[in-house]
């Protein structure tokens, strides 16, 4: 049998992967909490962070904010047309939730993908060059 060979250790992968499980937790699990530690991963490496790591954290850092960005507006939408009693508001809660918050989650599952592969992401759209 052929001897398995495991690639070196890439530098920067454990930084990435946690940018992305924190950037997925924020939208799924404890949003506010893993924006905070996620800004918190950022400021701590943001100078010492191998390419690998720096791209996933500017990504997911970027994601977040567009993600809040998204938030507010669907939650403006909702008070422009009438506020939480009207019957809108479900036609905007259900819309930004299956066009911009499954979309986020998607990418953020495919970004955490490649920082386990090992290699980069760039958001579709929001993402910064």
């Amino acid at each position: 049998m052929e001897d398995l060979k495991t690639d070196p250790e890439i530098p920067g992968r454990e930084i990435a992967v946690a940018a992305e499980a924190l950037y997925l937790a924020n939208l799924m699990l404890i949003p506010g909490l893993g924006f905070i530690a996620l800004v918190a991963l950022w400021w701590q490496q943001r100078h010492k962070a191998p390419p690998l790591a720096h791209d996933h954290l500017r990504q997911t850092l970027a994601a977040s904010v567009w993600a809040g960005a998204l938030l507010v507006l669907a939650n403006a939408a909702i008070l422009l047309t009438g506020g939480y009693q009207a019957a809108a508001t479900w036609v905007v809660v259900i819309l930004y939730f299956t066009l911009c918050h499954s979309t986020l989650i998607f990418c953020g599952a495919i970004g955490l993908a490649r920082a386990l592969a090992g290699k980069t992401f760039r958001f579709p759209l929001i993402g910064p060059r």
